[in-house]
């Protein structure tokens, strides 16, 4: 049975560096289709369908959607509304009042379970409707994916951003103490470890959420690095939790905020750095020790695209857009990979994708829970794509002192 009908596709959470090459692979590759009338881009995500905000991508020149193909961002803006039942059976009946027959929402696992629900909603109405959850997230953390768009090109920020501190920290030694993504996964801050080429090189300390974090072993670790190479340069992870599972950042915060998925606003403030950087200070009597909090520039940094991962989230657009027209199915593209370095689109139930996390496995992660493997680092090599900087260092000898020695 071929349906006929309109196409909306939406884009939802954080935005990325990538996100639109998938907006755009669905639109131009859903334009091709005969039974397709019209392509519609929600504004502002799931809200914007409850209020019937959409753009027609039909009218959009393929020339426009590809440069804004190639724009960090999300091209429809998005939104954190998190939708229950109630919510999702609003969704569905304005794009049954539209004769909407495929939904393409654009997101991480909130968003598949927004697609499952919708997708119930029309099953019980016997409508019949085709829903592609499309996989986005800079946390890296959906279940199934080999890895998902958007991680590789935050990755590649986060990478350049502590290999320019580590050099900064060589010429003027101290602690250095950087923020990074990741509430429930270390996948982003794990990657600032990517660019190190000397022994000596930072980050030199890196802290993940799926390992307790414990303050005197922190310092200990700093301790230990800064009498060894008289500098330290430390990455870490924005969720990093204690022994029971409480995030750190929680305990320093004067005030807590909640977003709308009832998790704790931890990329909003500089405070677990500066508290872990004074922690350094007072205890180690180090003068020299500064913190940055990376917060949203990871996102949509427009000088750090990977090219792979442009590839890659334009393909799960267009796979998006092909399950759903040619094979009339429902689900969640998920990629896999299947060789070195290849990869496969497949589709996945979407209650295997919805809900739940995916952590760093342990085979990532050194035994002393404070650094990442050479496992880790073969992983994300190929996710980067090429890097147009390597940092060199002066190997001249030094010249003999004369008054010192006299």
């Amino acid at each position: 049975m071929v349906l006929k009908g309109k196409v909306v596709i939406a884009q939802g959470g954080g935005p990325t560096a990538v996100i639109n090459q998938s907006l755009v692979g669905a639109a131009l590759e859903s334009r091709k289709f005969p039974q397709v009338e019209r392509v519609y881009g929600a504004v502002h995500g799931v809200r914007g369908i409850i209020n019937e905000d959409f753009l027609d991508l039909t009218q959009e020149t393929t020339h426009n959607l590809e440069c804004v193909a190639n724009t960090p961002s999300s091209a429809l803006f998005s939104t954190r509304d998190k939708p229950d039942e109630k919510y999702c059976k609003e969704i569905f009946e304005v794009l049954k009042a539209h004769d909407v027959r495929y939904f393409f929402y654009i997101g991480g696992n909130d968003s598949a379970s927004t697609v499952n629900i919708v997708n119930e909603n029309a099953k019980k109405s016997s409508y019949e409707f085709r829903a592609i959850h499309i996989p986005k997230t800079i946390d890296n953390d959906l279940l199934v994916n080999d890895h998902t768009p958007g991680y590789g090109s935050a990755a590649k920020f986060v990478s350049q951003a502590f290999n320019g501190v580590d050099l900064d920290n060589r010429a003027l030694p101290g602690v250095y103490i950087g923020v990074v993504m990741g509430r429930d996964a270390g996948f982003l801050t794990a990657a600032s470890a990517i660019a190190q080429k000397f022994p000596d090189d930072g980050p030199h300390l890196i802290y993940l959420p799926e390992v307790p974090f414990d303050k005197e072993k922190f310092l200990g670790d700093v301790r230990e690095i800064y009498r060894k190479y008289g500098r330290c340069v430390v990455a870490v992870s924005e969720g990093i939790k204690n022994e029971d599972g409480v995030p750190v950042a929680k305990d320093l915060m004067s005030k807590i905020e909640y977003d709308a998925h009832g998790n704790i606003v931890l990329s909003s403030t500089g405070a677990l750095g500066e508290k872990l950087a004074s922690y350094v200070k007072e205890n180690l009597g180090i003068s020299r020790v500064r913190s940055d909090t990376f917060g949203y520039l990871q996102r949509s940094f427009m000088g750090c695209v990977s090219e792979v991962d442009q590839h890659e989230a334009r393909e799960v657009g267009e796979k998006a857009a092909q399950f759903a027209l040619w094979h009339n199915m429902d689900g969640s593209i998920t990629i896999h990979r299947t060789g070195d370095y290849s990869v496969d689109y497949r589709l996945t139930s979407l209650d295997k994708v919805a809900k739940y996390t995916k952590s760093m496995p342990e085979h990532f992660i050194n035994k002393e829970g404070n650094h990442v493997t050479e496992a880790f680092k073969n992983y994300l090599r190929p996710l980067i794509g090429q890097d147009p900087f390597t940092a060199h260092m002066l190997r001249a000898p030094k010249v003999d002192k004369i008054l010192k020695n006299i």
